[in-house]
């Protein structure tokens, strides 16, 4: 009996935790294999057995691979690595992010501007360039989890400018690769409650100002997140490119 067609496969970044765990589950439940990738081995190999456990008759397989993605040397493993598995990727999505510390001497306000630029641009620029020569056509879909601060601060300067970058760059590959039938676009969260980001190490005090702000009344979740990517990775979708998603609750401003 000749093979079926071979499932979508998608590439999360960050996929270990929080939003990125929540997204590989969500589009693993519409079929699609999905390759988790992250520094943490433990982590990841957690989060797909845990996803893979019982798995419905109809989704797809969650498989990780470790690397560091802002080590251009790494990346370029895991997408040969990811290559050997698959044919082909029709959706990466870039999750990998952090924010870093920063005090008020030159030499800190330096470390803490190259890392957070480290963590949240080049992750995200190293693993969608690493993977595009794979990518469907037409058909693909970069997806970059950004942030709403990059419009409203209220962050970190520094994180506040990283993730602002995102969404310039994402214009930019929106065009560059709109002719060939592949979309770009950011999705913006809010204020996320489950992620490593801010588990730990929110006040009680802010996190109440920053509810208060918010329309909904409350912090998203990982999921609700998800469900936006999952939108975007499908072929529902094929007509967003170059867009800046904010899933928000209704946000304003805080300090």
């Amino acid at each position: 009996m000749p093979a079926g067609p071979l499932p979508p496969v998608a590439v999360v970044s960050g996929g270990g935790t929080g939003i990125g765990r929540a997204t590989a589950g969500a589009l693993a439940a519409d079929g699609m294999d999905v390759v988790i990738v992250g520094r943490r081995a433990d982590v990841l190999r957690a989060a797909a057995d845990e996803a893979n456990h019982g798995r419905p008759s109809g989704s797809g397989k969650v498989s990780w691979v470790r690397a560091d993605v802002s080590d251009p040397a790494e990346v370029t493993e895991a997408a040969e690595v990811i290559r050997q598995r698959h044919p082909a990727v029709d959706a990466v999505v870039s999750n990998a992010g952090g924010s870093v510390p920063a005090g008020t001497d030159l030499p800190s306000l330096a470390t803490a501007w190259m890392e957070c630029y480290r963590k949240n641009v080049l992750t995200a620029v190293l693993l969608t360039s690493a993977l595009l020569p794979m990518m469907r056509r037409p058909g693909g879909r970069v997806i970059i989890v950004g942030s709403r601060v990059a419009i409203t601060g209220g962050a970190s300067p520094p994180y506040d400018a990283a993730k602002a970058a995102l969404n310039g760059w994402v214009l930019s590959l929106a065009t560059q690769l709109g002719p060939e039938g592949i979309t770009a676009n950011v999705v913006a969260p809010g204020y996320t409650a489950g992620t490593e980001l801010l588990t730990g190490r929110m006040p009680a005090e802010r996190h109440n100002r920053i509810v208060a702000g918010i329309a909904a009344g409350r912090a998203a979740q990982p999921s609700e997140i998800a469900a936006v990517i999952r939108f975007l990775a499908s072929e529902e979708a094929s007509f967003v490119s170059g867009q800046v998603l904010g899933v928000d609750g209704g946000s304003l401003p805080v300090g």
